[in-house]
């Protein structure tokens, strides 16, 4: 394997990581800032309402978009990892 072929693979490889985890990442950041701001406002400082609803609006991400992330991950791994494997 030419190490073009290698960098190449390797950076597509991370652009699909980049592109299947932003959904989840723009979901956890909308919710933090929309709950600190809320927390700002308030004044309440309890631990357990940043964490429940920025979990419960990551899991709703996550089903929302399993069928994306399983599309490009099983288009990336059909297109170019499989063929490198068969020798091709």
């Amino acid at each position: 394997m030419d190490e073009i072929v290698f960098y190449d693979t390797l950076r597509q490889g991370l652009w699909v990581a980049v592109m299947i985890s932003l959904p989840i990442l723009i979901a956890a950041l909308v919710t933090g800032v929309t709950i600190g701001l809320f927390q700002a406002l308030t004044s309440v400082q309890e631990m357990t309402l940043t964490f429940v609803p920025k979990l419960a609006a990551i899991l709703a991400v996550f089903w929302m978009s399993m069928g994306f992330m399983t599309e490009t991950l099983t288009g990336f791994f059909t297109g170019r990892i499989i063929p490198m494997i068969a020798g091709g």
